[in-house]
């Protein structure tokens, strides 16, 4: 039974409960079900300490802890629980429940939960209580909803990019920052990378985009300094400008830590949480101590929680070296590293842009330590209010560990609850987020495929020859859609998926990974169109669309025909760029491009609009310049309802 499927029913049970408004759950006493897999994403602690939420994803559960004991107190439906956050006073716990499409209240006294704001994919939750505001990541709306925490007046929707996931508000509450999943921009251009925006919550409007650098995505979390001056981002750093000829010292893919000057609203630094022969994939989760003194991050794709010196790490990057430091040290090893970069920036701290390429920086300096930890899939992480414990949900697992914040591999379990064997579809999802099948671990398929969907990123996988990068796609109906690859070279997914195991991890795939990881593929399910979900105004717009996407006069439903959008034909619809060796492409599907842009072979389209007017000037790819403003807007929204 595939995983989607469980999340679905869960959804379905609480679906009607959930519109009538409150949900009144058991608590310890709920008997959970075997029958659900239990896949914890995120976790909050009490200002006290003494309860832990978590968010249990494909369980559809929002669960409270003793972290003291381990036990389990409470449980309460949240379809698709994604992100949780607790009140200043611990009564009330808001969790994003993604599947169903709110925001949702919980009163951990009474047990019950209501739905405080609708929103289309909320990921991530976090709030501002001397204002009274709580902030909603909507991934799918690719907007921050600012509402009022007593009763979910919304107050502010502001766009923030490409599938926003990581948020925070800063300790004084003047700004929040808000992290998108991948970049929005034109993929052809060499600097194109995802951006975080600072949001402003006395006015309520985004004061500054912070690009990071070329190739940024994957930003899953995001903290504030307790002193508000640094806000600090992991995600991966995609070496797309290179061709993928060569796996090792990060050529194709690094792991990073971006960090965000806020006073001055820009990018201070970069640095690699790599190591020269080993990459850290997927990195996830972020907390920080109390003192802002020490960042623990979760290293999802290798099952490692990193443990970074903060307060050192700013001295190195200030010039401010030790005597006697690892940092200063004249060694056989520093002179034979490439980058040298400490030493640079002594002598000038704006060298710290070095740091982005210097694999061995952070491990000279002697200001991280990496360590596994006995979990599967560590995702978001939280720190106790005494400094203690980090508390690491191991998605794979059904597990949060309870960390010894010095010693991380020393940790309790807590076990969530009863689960079925793993069957084909589960074990293909673990192996698609596992790095430690990569070589060296550098990265893992769901790196340049975060839930089987894209990374905004053009790639030189060399599939077609050297020169010529292309746009990743979505695996979304793969399956169904052969050939695959934008030129078709691979005749199916099936033998897509053999050589990306081959030529993209540099491994020669396990048969039994190699097919659970096709049955996960072929699992994978569009989610409905935002919309259709939230945007009653749209309505009028997409049937309009409707029917200019099936006129002959316009054309093209001829080369997209429902249910798949496609026929499935390699075409030249004139989109060939300059470095393209041939112009016929695979004709894509359109169901759930809504979620996938840019488009286009080489992603120079940003929007749907853009793919309609701008790069289709010849009306080789529809006939669409005869056509209105207003109806391109219609046709886009028809496209990007599916």
């Amino acid at each position: 039974m595939a995983v989607r499927r469980y999340r679905r029913e869960a959804a379905l049970a609480t679906a009607g409960l959930l519109m009538a408004g409150l949900l009144v759950c058991a608590g310890a006493s709920r008997s959970p079900k075997a029958s659900v897999y239990r896949s914890p994403v995120d976790v909050a602690f009490t200002r006290d300490g003494t309860r832990l939420a978590v968010a249990d994803q494909t369980a559809s559960e929002a669960v409270l802890v003793a972290p003291g004991t381990g036990q389990v107190v409470a449980r309460f439906a949240a379809p698709g629980a994604s992100g949780v956050a607790f009140s200043a006073d611990g009564r009330s716990l808001f969790v994003a429940a993604r599947d169903a499409g709110a925001l949702l209240s919980v009163d951990t006294r009474s047990r019950t939960v209501r739905r405080l704001v609708s929103c289309a994919g909320p990921v991530q939750v976090a709030l501002a209580p001397r204002r009274g505001l709580v902030l909603v990541a909507d991934a799918d709306l690719g907007q921050v909803v600012v509402a009022r925490a007593a009763d979910g007046r919304v107050l502010a929707r502001l766009a923030c990019g490409a599938e926003p996931f990581g948020l925070a508000v800063d300790p004084a509450e003047r700004l929040a920052v808000a992290c998108p999943l991948r970049p929005d921009g034109d993929a052809s251009q060499p600097q194109n990378s995802a951006a975080v925006r600072i949001v402003d919550l006395e006015r309520l409007r985004i004061v500054a985009t912070v690009r990071l650098p070329a190739g940024s995505t994957a930003l899953r979390d995001v903290a504030i300094a307790p002193d508000g001056r640094w806000a600090y981002v992991a995600h991966a750093l995609g070496r797309f400008n290179l061709p993928t000829t060569q796996l090792d010292r990060g050529w194709v893919n690094t792991n990073a830590l971006s960090i965000i000057d806020l006073r001055a609203r820009s990018r201070y630094a970069t640095v690699l949480l790599d190591h020269p022969s080993e990459g850290a994939a997927d990195p996830w989760g972020l907390a920080l101590s109390g003192d802002g003194a020490t960042a623990w991050v979760a290293l999802s794709g290798v099952h490692q929680v990193a443990r970074l010196d903060l307060r050192e790490l700013h001295r190195l990057m200030e010039g401010q070296v030790r005597p006697g430091s690892p940092a200063a040290a004249d060694s056989e090893e520093y002179r034979y590293t490439s980058l040298n970069s400490w030493l640079q920036i002594q002598k000038d701290p704006t060298q710290r842009v070095l740091l982005t390429d210097d694999l061995t920086a952070l491990h000279l300096a002697g200001v991280i330590e990496r360590t596994p930890v006995p979990g599967r899939g560590v995702r978001g992480l939280a720190v106790s209010p005494d400094g203690r414990t980090v508390a690491a949900p191991a998605y794979f697992s059904g597990r949060v560990l309870l960390c010894d914040a010095r010693r991380l591999e020393r940790a309790r379990s807590v076990r969530l609850g009863p689960a079925p064997t793993p069957d084909a579809v589960r074990r293909g999802e673990e192996v698609f987020h596992d790095a430690t099948r990569c070589f060296q671990h550098w990265l893992s398929c769901a790196t340049c495929h975060p839930d089987g969907r894209a990374d905004g990123l053009n790639w030189d996988l060399l599939n077609d020859g050297m020169g010529n990068p292309k746009n990743t796609k979505s695996l979304l109906l793969a399956h169904r859609t052969p050939p695959s690859m934008s030129h078709g070279v691979r005749g199916s997914m099936e033998v897509a998926a053999k050589a990306g195991f081959r030529f993209i991890l540099f491994r020669e795939p396990d048969p039994r990974d190699l097919a659970d990881t096709q049955a996960y593929i072929r699992a994978l399910r569009p989610r409905r169109s935002p919309l259709l979900r939230t945007q009653a105004g749209a309505r009028g717009a997409i049937e309009r669309g409707r029917a200019l996407f099936h006129d002959p006069k316009v054309g093209c439903a001829t080369c997209h025909p429902a249910p798949l959008y496609t026929d499935l034909r390699i075409v030249d619809v004139g989109t060939r760029g300059e470095l393209d060796t041939a112009g016929t492409f695979d004709t894509p599907t359109l169901v759930e491009c809504w979620r996938t842009g840019p488009y286009l072979h080489d992603g120079t389209a940003r929007t749907m609009e853009d793919v309609l007017t701008r790069c289709n000037p010849r009306n080789r790819h529809g006939r669409t310049s005869h056509l209105t403003r207003e109806q391109v807007r219609d046709l886009a929204a028809f496209v990007l309802s599916l």
